[in-house]
C-alpha cells in the first residue's frame, strides 16, 4: 500500500515497523535514499539504510508521530515530524525529512535527518515549537 500523500508515509512507517516487516519499510524509501544517522554518518541507498532499520525492527521498537508541518513544492515535500520511540530507553526525535513523488504518483522518503534538531533543542522545546 504506497503513500498517496507525503503525510501517509509516517503511518506506513509506523505500521510496517510494528509488523517487523523490513521489506515493506524499505518500500517507503526512494531508491536514492540518503539518511543521516545518530553518529552523523550518511547512509546512501536502501542496502546501507537497511542496516539502520534492522536493529529497530529486532528490538520491536514502537513508533508514534505528530506531523508538525509539510511544505510541498511540485514533486518534493519537506516534512517536520516529532517521533516518540518506545524502546528500553524511550527516545524522542524531531525529524526533518524530504519526500519525493515517484513516477507512479506515490510518495517515498528521499532524505532523512531525525537527529539534527535534537542536538540543539530540549524535547520540551520541541513540543512547544
Amino acid at each position: 500500500m504506497p503513500a498517496k500523500r507525503p503525510e501517509e508515509i509516517c503511518e506506513l512507517f509506523k505500521q510496517y515497523m510494528a509488523a517487523g516487516d523490513i521489506e515493506s519499510l524499505l518500500s517507503i524509501y526512494d531508491p536514492e535514499v540518503v539518511f543521516l544517522n545518530q553518529s552523523r554518518e550518511l547512509k546512501r541507498g536502501k542496502e546501507e539504510f537497511r542496516q539502520e532499520l534492522v536493529p529497530l525492527v529486532a528490538a520491536k521498537a514502537g513508533f508514534d508521530f505528530s506531523i508538525k508541518q509539510v511544505i510541498r513544492a511540485g514533486d518534493v515535500a519537506l516534512m517536520h515530524t516529532v517521533w516518540e520511540v518506545s524502546l528500553a530507553k524511550p527516545m524522542h526525535s524531531y525529524a526533518i525529512e524530504v519526500a519525493r513523488r515517484q513516477p507512479d504518483g506515490t510518495w517515498c522518503w528521499l532524505i532523512g535527518d531525525p537527529f539534527t534538531v535534537n542536538r540543539h533543542m530540549k524535547f520540551s522545546e520541541i513540543k512547544a515549537a
